[in-house]
């Protein structure tokens, strides 16, 4: 078994990826998922799933062990794409039970949005908290940098819907490819994120 499908499980087979899930459900079915709490909602709970699962292995000394059975850049990898995997389904999944059961059509594009903002969010969690080795980091930092950047966009840069986290969720105004713009802009922010986590592990992983 690679590093990643370790970690996939660790992540989804988990105490509080089933936590995630039934916040975010409870969420939904009280406000809907046009409401403020819900939107607001998405980087606090897609980051409890597995956003602190290299600095929980970093600090009880698991890592060495995970690395005798990888490498440098399986383990790495494996934990990223594994807290955003999870992050996005904690989101997606919540949305697509409560749309069924409203019997409410909603396009795969908008699953798609809410996938990769999870997703980024999740991940961006899960650098802070390498980069701190605090919890407190990972689960409430992506959601200060997210309620930061709606603040900037309400108060002084409403032209600048581009980095709108909200915009991310539920596009309102026209973007080049329309819907498909935003989702390419997205994966270009994972990447970005991805190759600083490769470097901040690396670092970190290189004085175990």
């Amino acid at each position: 078994m690679n590093a990643f499908e370790t970690d996939f499980k660790r992540a989804c087979c988990s105490v509080r990826f089933l936590v995630s899930l039934a916040a975010e459900l409870l969420i939904l079915f009280t406000s809907g998922m046009d409401s403020e709490l819900f939107r607001m909602s998405v980087p606090v709970v897609c980051t409890l799933p597995y956003a602190c699962g290299f600095s929980d292995e970093y600090k009880n000394g698991f890592v060495k062990f995970s690395l005798a059975r990888s490498s440098f850049s399986g383990y790495i990898f494996g934990k990223f794409l594994a807290c955003g995997i999870a992050g996005g389904l904690s989101e997606t999944v919540p949305a697509f039970v409560y749309q069924t059961i409203k019997g409410e059509e909603v396009g795969e594009v908008k699953y798609l949005l809410l996938f990769l903002s999870a997703f980024l969010w999740a991940s961006l969690a899960s650098l802070l908290a390498a980069l701190s080795n605090s919890k407190y980091a990972a689960y409430g930092g992506a959601f200060v940098l997210y309620h930061f950047m709606i603040i900037l966009h309400d108060r002084y840069w409403e032209d600048l819907y581009c980095l709108y986290p909200y915009e991310w969720l539920q596009p309102t105004h026209t973007w080049i490819f329309d819907e498909t713009g935003v989702a390419v802009l997205l994966v270009m922010l994972i990447v970005l994120l991805a190759l600083c986590y490769d470097l901040v592990l690396r670092r970190r992983l290189a004085r175990v």
